[in-house]
């Protein structure tokens, strides 16, 4: 079964062009994904999974369709992902797949370190993504743990 990140769907030639055309440089995309991107990790119930639950890691950066090509220009950089709407006229640059999120956003993210205090989202998010890793969100314990970091991010603190 194919993952968000592996389903095909190819912008149009001339959205491409203009993505890839961008050519974004990584001080920008840390300064982009600071004010704009968000790491969140949802927790479902799901009878089927060993501990009844399903853990979901995701890295989004949502756009009002008038500047969708700037998605796709983060989908380019990257290397992954998928652009899709989001809500009404919003649109989303997302990786959920845990192998994506593991090698290409973590570590860009290390390497370039956010600035404001997303970056404490950033540093929950790796430190859930680790766990997984770890195979944590197969225990009640694990979710649990998990759970407790997860509510702890996105709080919208001061700035």
């Amino acid at each position: 079964m194919l993952d968000d990140d592996e389903m095909l769907e190819e912008p149009s030639e001339t959205l491409r062009s203009i993505s890839t055309n961008l050519n974004l440089e990584a001080q920008w995309v840390a300064g982009f994904v600071d004010g704009e991107g968000c790491f969140y990790v949802g927790i479902n119930a799901q009878p089927e999974m060993k501990a009844g639950y399903q853990v979901l890691p995701e890295f989004t950066v949502v756009q009002h369709k008038r500047d969708v090509q700037l998605l796709y220009a983060l989908k380019h950089f990257f290397g992954c992902g998928v652009v899709r709407q989001n809500h009404g006229d919003r649109m989303a640059y997302r990786v959920r797949g845990i192998e994506n999120l593991r090698e290409r956003i973590i570590p860009f993210f290390e390497k370039h370190p956010l600035k404001t205090k997303k970056h404490i989202d950033f540093l929950k998010f790796r430190k859930i993504l680790l766990l997984i890793e770890r195979e944590e969100h197969l225990t009640l314990a694990g979710i649990e743990k998990i759970r407790q970091i997860a509510s702890e991010m996105n709080t919208g603190r001061e700035r």
